[in-house]
């Protein structure tokens, strides 16, 4: 007996192995999928109240335009403000370099011998790569979106067609819970970024204001890269905050001020992030802060920045999977909302 259960455990940790794997290595192929099926979940009620009262195809053209202009949109407004702030990076570069040099002494002097190191890194060279590299993956982001568009086009049209195919599956259990899985997760995507959007657009707004109000300099684009990053759990915040806090390293000769803005800013996505969100999203959407943070990490280290913003979502649509079967609910419960345990 006991052999057995060790050889059932070997075969489910293989099992694990595989799929993690495979998940890694086909990412430039299952990553646009995903993120093609995440969109499909936020334009389908759109794509199905037009399809009311004009054809399929007229629908479709309808819903594909409306989020491309949208995308667009919000695209170049991201897009304007990194150029912005690389662009500001590369004509002050020297006085990056001399802060970075300030520093050096600085700790050279109190005996800190990754001093050396650092001179080495940060220099002028080092941000023109790093302006290189973001240049690379904006174009890598645009064939990215284009495979999407292709996924997205051609799944609203099956929308339809695949609910039927589940209607009518032979084993009506399983086309039941697969049914109802899909509709239940594309409700809770559809709430989780309607929250996520509003609380972005709060804390880009309140990031501006205090950029603003303290004289930062590119105070308009720290409040867009501030409300894009916030599409990130935790991690984009975090980066949201540095950045400016950077910048105001070079702008201010007081240090105190410097500790005032990094205070202030991270003030201002605690009380967002901590305080609001949770009481305008309700328990629907709440799953414990160490899934949602290990969900960010771990699809960001399997599909990079794109794994990083449908983390979350991936995350809530394995949970609502696992809330409608019998056997796996108790992992809805250990790891999903309140009300999951209460309503079991």
């Amino acid at each position: 007996m006991t052999g057995q259960k060790v050889h059932s455990g070997a075969q489910v940790l293989v099992a694990i192995v595989a799929v993690l794997t495979a998940l890694s290595v086909a990412r430039s192929v299952l990553a646009p999928v995903a993120f093609g099926l995440f969109i499909i979940a936020l334009v389908w009620p759109l794509q199905k109240i037009l399809q009311t009262v004009l054809p399929r195809l007229g629908a479709l053209a309808i819903s594909v335009f409306v989020m491309g202009v949208g995308f667009l949109a919000f695209g170049s407004m991201i897009g304007w403000a990194f150029s912005r702030v690389g662009r500001w990076i590369v004509s002050d570069a020297a006085r990056f370099q001399a802060f970075y040099d300030h520093i050096i002494v600085w700790l050279e002097g109190h005996g800190v011998a990754a001093a050396g190191v650092w001179s080495d890194t940060f220099n002028v060279s080092w941000i023109l790569r790093f302006a290189q590299t973001i240049t690379g993956r904006i174009n890598s982001t645009v064939s990215f979106w284009l495979v999407v568009l292709v996924y997205v086009t051609l799944g609203l049209l099956e929308v339809n067609d695949f609910e039927k195919k589940l209607r009518n599956m032979r084993n009506r259990d399983v086309g039941n819970l697969l049914l109802q899985g899909s509709l239940a997760t594309a409700r809770k995507i559809r709430r989780y970024m309607i929250v996520r959007t509003w609380m972005s657009v709060v804390t880009g707004l309140l990031v501006w204001g205090f950029a603003k109000a303290v004289g930062l300099q590119l105070a308009e684009e720290w409040g867009l890269i501030a409300f894009s990053l916030n599409y990130i759990p935790f991690l984009g915040p975090l980066v949201a905050t540095l950045f400016p806090t950077m910048f105001a390293m070079t702008q201010f000769s007081s240090w105190q001020a410097v500790v005032a803005v990094f205070i202030c800013l991270n003030l201002i996505q605690f009380i967002v992030g901590s305080y609001i969100e949770p009481r305008i999203a309700g328990n629907s959407l709440s799953i414990s802060p160490a899934m949602v943070l290990f969900s960010v990490f771990f699809w960001s280290y399997m599909w990079g920045i794109f794994g990083a913003f449908i983390g979350v979502p991936i995350t809530i649509a394995l949970l609502t999977f696992c809330e409608l079967h019998p056997s796996s609910r108790w992992l809805a419960e250990l790891l999903g909302s309140p009300e999951v345990s209460e309503s079991g």
